[in-house]
């Protein structure tokens, strides 16, 4: 199974120079400056394919409410914090989220502490399990697998505190493995810089926009492999300060790249 990268991985370990990509991925002719986004999205997906190469296994198949759980502890936490305090999680209750539930939330807190926020995530998890067990009186979202992908995903966000990034990775990156796309901050930007969505737009509300672009029949798997290419990208080329556009295989796609390559001023600084 192919490794999830992390947040906090060294960027320095992706040295992709343009000159050593197949020459598929180059095109010949340039898209259009008229193209559409869904176009262009389209062939973002098709260049970032070629190079980190789909389909993209999944790095997990948690149960559905595990998943949450999981979700909920990522949010503004580096991958190996929160990956650290779901197991630190296990090893405490097992997998009885009612003992968690039901716990000292000074306790879950401690558990917890190396997410950001333990001291809001803890309550708040617990909040979430006590209102599922009041909701469907156990504690268990397996039912969401008999419900359409919109009304499993307005079902989570009514819970308090779920949000369309957690919706979308319960129903995507668990034993669900239904067609959700999730946006994450790296996600986001890389759509922002090659002009998918305004900068205007925040990550929560770009997840209608850029799942309403998304092929309608792509699978499960097809919408999966475009949130972890996008969120790759982000992580090992467009980096938040100082992406490094020279090799870049959207270069001719992005016109925030292209500003920076003959030293234009960013809107998003350097």
């Amino acid at each position: 199974m192919k490794r999830r990268l992390k947040a906090n991985d060294d960027q320095a370990s992706f040295a992709l120079s343009p000159t050593a990509l197949p020459a598929s991925v180059l095109p010949a002719s340039v898209l259009p400056a008229s193209v559409l986004p869904d176009e262009k999205l389209l062939e973002i997906h098709r260049r970032l394919c070629l190079i980190f190469g789909c389909p993209i296994a999944y790095f997990r198949a948690l149960d559905p409410l595990s998943e949450l759980v999981s979700s909920l502890l990522s949010h503004r936490t580096r991958n190996a914090a929160s990956g650290a305090a779901f197991r630190a999680l296990r090893a405490r209750w097992g997998e009885d989220w009612a003992a968690v539930r039901d716990a000292d939330p000074a306790e879950v807190e401690t558990v917890i502490t190396g997410v950001t926020w333990p001291e809001q995530k803890a309550p708040r998890i617990q909040a979430i399990l006590r209102r599922i067990t009041e909701l469907r009186g156990e504690l268990s979202l397996d039912f969401l697998a008999g419900m359409t992908v919109p009304e499993a995903r307005a079902w989570l966000q009514a819970l308090p505190g779920v949000g369309p990034k957690t919706s979308a990775a319960v129903m995507s990156f668990s034993s669900l493995r239904r067609p959700a796309l999730p946006v994450d901050s790296h996600h986001h930007r890389v759509a922002v810089r090659t002009g998918l969505i305004p900068s205007s737009v925040a990550v929560g509300p770009s997840h209608t926009i850029l799942e309403a672009r998304l092929p309608p029949e792509w699978t499960a798997q097809q919408i999966y492999d475009h949130h972890e290419v996008m969120m790759l990208h982000g992580q090992r080329v467009c980096f938040y300060r100082n992406p490094a556009c020279e090799r870049c295989v959207l270069l001719e796609l992005c016109p925030e790249g292209q500003k920076r390559m003959v030293g234009g001023a960013s809107a998003e600084g350097a």
